[in-house]
Parts: C-alpha cells; sequence; structure tokens
C-alpha cells in the first residue's frame, strides 16, 4: 500500500478503519495457496470525484484481497486509477464498456487484482445470449438492463473464471426475477459450452436479494448454484445495516473442497460513519466510500491432490 503523505484527519481516520478491517479476521492468502477474493458495489465509482481521505479509504479496503469485483464503476475511470495508484505497481483492472443509457446508468463492471497473486489469462466480454433467428435478423432470447461481465484468471494451479453481474432494482420485485431467471439460465448454458474457457465458474456481484429466503434467491440459484460452505451459514447482510443480502458470492459445487471455511463481510461502517468522516452525514458518507458492504471468501488454490484424483479416475 503506498498511502504517501496524508493529512492528520485522514491518518486518523485509516487507523480507525483499520482496527474495523481487524475486526473482519481476514486471513492472509500465500502465493499459489490461497486466494482472497470479494466483491463490492463502490457507490458510483467515477461518478462524482471523491475526496483524497475516500480514495485512500476505498484503497485500503480493497487491499486487503487479491481479486475484487466492483460493482456501479462509472464511465469516468479517474477515481479508479487514483485508487490503483495507492494500490501499487503490482495492482491492475480490467473493466467492461460503459451503458450510455438511463437503464444502463452509465455503469461498468470490472475486476482489480494483485498480478503477484492471481494471474489474468486472456477472457474478458460481457454476456452473450443465445439468439434467435427472427427474418434476417439474429434476436437475443434475453436481455439485461447491465450486461453481465466475466474474466478469467489464475492462481496456483487453479484456473477459473468469475462472473460478476449488477441486477437492476425496477420498479417492482417481478421485474428482478425475471431478469434473475435470464441471469441463471445464461450462467447454465455458458457452464455447459464444450469450449467454455473452464467449468471453475464463480459467480458475484449486486443481484439486489433482500433475502437467501426470498423468492429470488431461488430463482437465481434453480441451476445448482450455490453458497460456498463459508458462506451458506453465516448470517451476513451487505446493506450498511447488514440485514439485506444485495451481494452474493456463488459457485457450482463441482470442487467444494476449492473453497476454504473463510468467508464473511468487512464492516467499514461499524454503526458510525464519523471515525472516518466526522463532518459528513450518513447519506453524504455513502457517496464518499459506499452504501454497501464489502462481501469476501478465500479460495484454496493448491489443487494438486484434485488433478491427481481426476488422472486417476480418468483411468
Amino acid at each position: 500500500m503506498f498511502h504517501g503523505k496524508v493529512s492528520p484527519a485522514t491518518a486518523k481516520g485509516l487507523k480507525a478503519l483499520r482496527q474495523r478491517i481487524g475486526a473482519a479476521q481476514i486471513p492472509s492468502s500465500k502465493i499459489d495457496e490461497t486466494l482472497n477474493i470479494a466483491t463490492w458495489n463502490i457507490r458510483e465509482l467515477g461518478g462524482k470525484r471523491r475526496s483524497d481521505a475516500a480514495i485512500h479509504y476505498i484503497a485500503e479496503i480493497i487491499g486487503q484481497f487479491d481479486l475484487v469485483s466492483i460493482v456501479e464503476l462509472r464511465d469516468d475511470l479517474t477515481d479508479l486509477g487514483r485508487i490503483l495508484e495507492i494500490l501499487g505497481p503490482y495492482w491492475r483492472a480490467v473493466y467492461s464498456d460503459m451503458i450510455p443509457d438511463a437503464g444502463g446508468n452509465r455503469e461498468r463492471l470490472g475486476f482489480v487484482y494483485d498480478k503477484r497473486a492471481v494471474a489474468f489469462t486472456g477472457l474478458a466480454a460481457a454476456a452473450n445470449p443465445p439468439r434467435q433467428r427472427v427474418g434476417s435478423e439474429y434476436v437475443p432470447e434475453f436481455t439485461w438492463w447491465r450486461m453481465p461481465y466475466m474474466a478469467s484468471f489464475a492462481s496456483g494451479n487453479f484456473d477459473f473464471v468469475v462472473i460478476t453481474a449488477h441486477v437492476r432494482w425496477g420498479a417492482r420485485a417481478a421485474e428482478r426475477e425475471t431478469e434473475l431467471a435470464s441471469l441463471a439460465s445464461w450462467i447454465e448454458l455458458k457452464r455447459r459450452q464444450k469450449s467454455v474457457e473452464d467449468k471453475d465458474l464463480i459467480v458475484m456481484g449486486d443481484f439486489n436479494i433482500p433475502s437467501r429466503r426470498s423468492s429470488l434467491f431461488r430463482t437465481l440459484t434453480a441451476s445448482r448454484l450455490e453458497l460456498p460452505r463459508a458462506l451458506a451459514n453465516l448470517e451476513f447482510g451487505t446493506d450498511l445495516a447488514k440485514g439485506k443480502r444485495y451481494d452474493q458470492i456463488l459457485h457450482y459445487p463441482i470442487y467444494p473442497e476449492n473453497f476454504t471455511n473463510a468467508g464473511g463481510v468487512l464492516d467499514f461502517y461499524a454503526g458510525d460513519h464519523r471515525p472516518l468522516f466526522p463532518r459528513l452525514s450518513k447519506a453524504k458518507f455513502t457517496y464518499q466510500v459506499s452504501d454497501h458492504l464489502p462481501l469476501w471468501l478465500q479460495l484454496n488454490t493448491d489443487i494438486d491432490g484434485q488433478v491427481l484424483d481426476q488422472i486417476i479416475r480418468g483411468r
């Protein structure tokens, strides 16, 4: 981390933030053995220029992980560049194009990652839904307000594809349900492709699901997607009140041993924003840091044993 010479107020805020980060008990990752991943909706990142303090706080939070899915990244990438500069020369970003309409909210989806821990392996693309021929045109079978985005990575001897999404809020929950059903169908189709880059798919992002008991969660997980065990029995919320499970990390349970028992929410808010921004209202604080908390999980990336078992079974 390269915070450099910050103001006394920012230094004090960073000290308070580090105490809150410590309370999350995020285990250190080990090169070629484990990887810490997270998904975080950073409210309108790039929509309006953030203060220097906010950029330092966001970088400090992201720096606890090795690979982070960023939701609500906006068209202006200046603040992302400021964050990467603090994170240091080993950090990289890959992101989608912005959507220039009210439905897309000029948003992008992206990933930031520490190349010392995880390597980007070439795939970075928005979702391509199946199409049907209608007259002389090929028309998508389903669409989303914001196209899901995916990228391929490798760490240790574990290769995987991460798919991230930001599902609409909409006027009614039924609108979300339709979009979630389409997303679940597309992910299952992707998994079944013969030419899929890797069958280890990790799905994360902001799905605007209020509860694991809601029909929206059942819709998203109708095709065998499920919570890793570290999150399955955890009572967490990713809003500041920690009551809503808007953000998710999901996987297909093909190799459950790829996931450790470590995971949770990093609560940088801790019920009071004033140690970070003494003079701001809570509402303004959410536009400086965020109104969502990062959801994180640790992966096992040393899978030599699994590879050997596959060779044995192949015989």
